[in-house]
């Protein structure tokens, strides 16, 4: 219930990102509501427990790359549920990154479900481009690689508190995207924002800073310490279920039928790839590893037997 809890609050995000960009510029924005979810929580997790580098890095790729391009996306027109189904493929992209860093290899199963998700994303493009912006769509799949980046990233840090770690890594992206908001967008179109600040705009601000952020990653987190990854992970398949139909009902969305063949074929190419094992670089093959130890670990103990 807890992971369907966190899906459906991931899935709505997208509802009130798009009813929050009505409020603020894209980037300032992302800015606050790193800002949001980094204060007061940084004050009560404790010290960072993994290198600085890490936090950093995430920081830079996730917050300030993945959030600055999807905002500007979704501000350039892309629609919510559509946002919320193409960033799937970061799971496509989070393979392809773990392959070239971590020597992770692709099976059979994954490059297939890469091709399927692929396939879906290719799909999806036509049905927008035919209808929509293509550029906030464009943008859209960059944000889902900078989250594939970030993964793997993540990964590396492997930080033993995701909400500890959460709340670090937003700290880091809050200057760097205020200073791009002054580039780009302009300190008056600022200042207008912060100036017409409403309860609609303090909604959104909550909403994606400390329920979508603080409590759906730290429950996330705490999910993955307590049960296998292969049975928390598909439950995020779930989150362009309930960003598309919230969209739907919430935002008067259309789902086309073009929609849904990509829906179904991204869903199943990323189920595909996130679901089989990764091999890594001198994994024993299938039999190699046996009930009771390693086969080189059998083959001393016999030799020890056989001593004896």
């Amino acid at each position: 219930m807890l992971a369907v809890l966190v899906a459906a609050v991931w899935g709505v995000n997208f509802v009130v990102i798009d009813v929050g960009l009505g409020h603020f510029p894209p980037l300032l924005f992302s800015a606050l509501r790193f800002l949001v979810a980094a204060l007061p929580a940084v004050f009560f997790v404790g010290r960072p427990k993994v290198a600085w580098k890490w936090i950093v890095a995430v920081g830079l790729v996730l917050g300030v790359a993945k959030f600055g391009l999807l905002f500007i996306g979704m501000s350039q027109g892309m629609p919510a549920g559509l946002s919320s189904l193409v960033l799937q493929v970061q799971a496509v992209f989070t393979a392809v990154v773990a392959m070239a860093v971590l020597g992770e290899r692709l099976g059979g199963v994954r490059l297939l479900g890469m091709a399927v998700a692929l396939v879906g994303i290719v799909v999806a493009g036509v049905d927008e481009g035919s209808g929509g912006p293509l550029l906030g769509f464009c943008l859209t799949v960059g944000a889902a690689a900078c989250w594939g980046v970030s993964n793997v990233l993540t990964r590396r840090a492997a930080p033993p508190d995701a909400l500890n770690f959460m709340v670090w890594v937003s700290v880091v992206p809050v200057l760097p995207l205020l200073a791009l908001s002054l580039l780009f967008e302009g300190p008056s179109r600022d200042a207008e924002a912060l100036a017409g600040f409403d309860w609609g705009g303090a909604g959104a601000l909550v909403y994606v800073a400390w329920i979508s952020t603080v409590f759906g990653f730290g429950a996330w987190g705490m999910l993955l310490r307590r049960y296998p990854a292969s049975s928390v992970a598909p439950f995020s398949l779930l989150v362009p279920v309930f960003g598309m139909s919230s969209a739907a009902v919430l935002l008067g969305e259309s789902v086309t039928p073009l929609r849904w063949c990509a829906a179904a074929l991204l869903v199943g190419g990323v189920a595909l790839t996130s679901l089989s094992r990764p091999q890594r670089p001198g994994t024993e093959v299938p039999g190699a590893v046996v009930r009771g130890g390693s086969r080189v670990a059998r083959t001393r103990r016999a030799g020890r037997t056989a001593e004896a």
